[in-house]
């Protein structure tokens, strides 16, 4: 008797680990021109795109190396005092120097939650909020 079924996998095997290479997130923001002013003027990402629908500007796409941001502009469909960065944190990893980094913001008009500082597990890394409260801790590895 032939057994044309395909052979159970061994009770050890695992598949193949997630691995992904970048990631974006699409945050909703209620001025969209002080978001992009932050993120562009304040922290310094690039913007890579901007979209209108019927001559109005609906979204702002910004880019820092691999890190892409997609700021779209709240339509109020939802009420306009709904809570935004509620729950949510970004962490962004950069070889740039994050004193520097955290001085930039500083300059730029921007509010650190939390100052530059060692962490026990081998970076130096600080906080802030954008102007919708959307929390970001920037780091990079410690040197040796």
């Amino acid at each position: 008797m032939s057994n044309d079924s395909p052979a159970a996998p061994a009770a050890d095997s695992q598949p193949e680990p997630f691995n992904a290479r970048s990631l974006g997130a699409s945050l909703t923001v209620k001025d969209l021109e002080q978001s992009v002013a932050w993120y562009h003027g304040v922290v310094g990402f690039a913007v890579d795109q901007r979209m209108e629908r019927d001559g109005e500007l609906r979204a702002v796409a910004v880019r820092a190396g691999d890190v892409r941001l997609l700021l779209n502009k709240d339509d109020g469909a939802k009420g306009w005092e709904r809570a935004k960065g509620e729950g949510v944190s970004f962490m962004i990893t950069t070889a740039q120097d994050i004193d520097a980094l955290a001085a930039r913001i500083r300059a730029g008009g921007g509010t650190l939650d939390s100052e530059p500082a060692d962490m026990p597990w081998g970076v130096r890394a600080f906080r802030v909020r954008d102007p919708d409260g959307f929390r970001i801790a920037f780091s990079s590895p410690r040197p040796s």
